[in-house]
């Protein structure tokens, strides 16, 4: 049976829920194809996608040592597509992201729903190559965070939030040409991607923040905000192992900003549930969150701010 840190830790990397008493081993794999991938920074992108390091967890790729951020469009078929755009941040505690997980499948999913999805690749704390020695340092760097994730050094040391300010600005440039509306770009975390969405939801100024944000199991801790923070879905297992149920904190401040806020509580799920662990409500997230999306006007092709 695995340690409980270790369990923690698989679970922050947001790979598989709910926690179960033996997770899949971690297989070293090649990269995958990306078609589409654009760099983030144009020509004048950072790093080199040769040093990452791809693995599956049972099929489901995840990748560390991302230097070379990227972003990669999801189009909806023809003909289907609504003009709303989502960035799509998947999680893994700042030093890995669950691609498939919580990145393409979930804009996979947005595309089938006429939403034009995004997965941003964005840069990662180092890790060492090795996998085990990998897992060892990222439960270290971990438990040093459990109780205040939104204030720790992962956080802080991240790209994402820059990465993920990029990525909302490179939507708008080019909007026409991606048939989507500049006025209705938004994002969606999660986990450590929610972090990344709260925080370029709120640090970035009010002209380049997302027009809304999926914040799905991300740390519910309040913090000041403004009456120009965007709309907020929350979503979150109230048996999540990782953020331990505070209630809706987050939603509280929303609220007294009197903006617009949508909580999700599922009774369990656990953390990670990506798009929802079958015989559990959490199965329910993306039609959720795509019905709130529209109940906001976001869908609706005449939207404007």
């Amino acid at each position: 049976m695995l340690k409980k840190t270790t369990l923690f830790a698989i679970a922050m990397l947001g790979l598989a829920a709910p926690l179960p008493a033996q997770m899949p081993q971690a297989v070293p794999a090649s990269a995958p194809a990306e078609p589409g991938a654009i760099p983030l920074y144009g020509a004048a992108n950072p790093g080199s996608p040769t040093g990452e390091n791809w693995v599956q967890f049972g099929g489901s790729y995840a990748v560390r040592n991302v230097t070379y951020p990227t972003l990669t469009p999801v189009f909806p078929a023809k003909g289907k597509a609504n003009g709303a755009a989502v960035v799509v941040a998947p999680g893994g505690a700042f030093m890995m992201l669950a691609m498939d997980h919580e990145g393409w499948r979930v804009a996979r999913a947005l595309a089938n729903r006429g939403i034009t999805a995004f997965v941003l690749k964005y840069r990662l704390i180092a890790t060492p190559r090795d996998e085990a020695e990998a897992m060892r340092f990222t439960q270290g760097m971990m438990m040093k965070e459990i109780g205040s994730p939104m204030n720790g050094a992962l956080l802080k040391q991240s790209f994402a939030p820059a990465d993920a300010r990029a990525a909302i600005a490179l939507v708008r440039a080019n909007a026409a040409k991606w048939h989507v509306d500049p006025a209705r770009v938004g994002i969606i975390g999660f986990s450590a991607g929610a972090m990344t969405a709260r925080r370029v939801a709120l640090d970035a100024p009010a002209a380049d923040r997302p027009d809304f944000v999926g914040y799905i199991y991300g740390p519910q801790d309040a913090e000041a905000i403004t009456a120009e923070a965007p709309p907020l879905f929350d979503a979150i297992a109230l048996n999540d192992s990782l953020f331990p149920s505070k209630g809706f904190p987050i939603a509280g401040v929303w609220l007294a900003a009197k903006r617009p806020v949508e909580i999700h509580g599922y009774q369990t799920g656990d953390h990670g549930f990506g798009l929802g662990i079958p015989g559990t409500t959490t199965t329910g997230v993306i039609d959720q969150f795509v019905a709130w999306l529209s109940m906001q006007g976001f869908l609706k092709p005449a939207f404007r701010k």
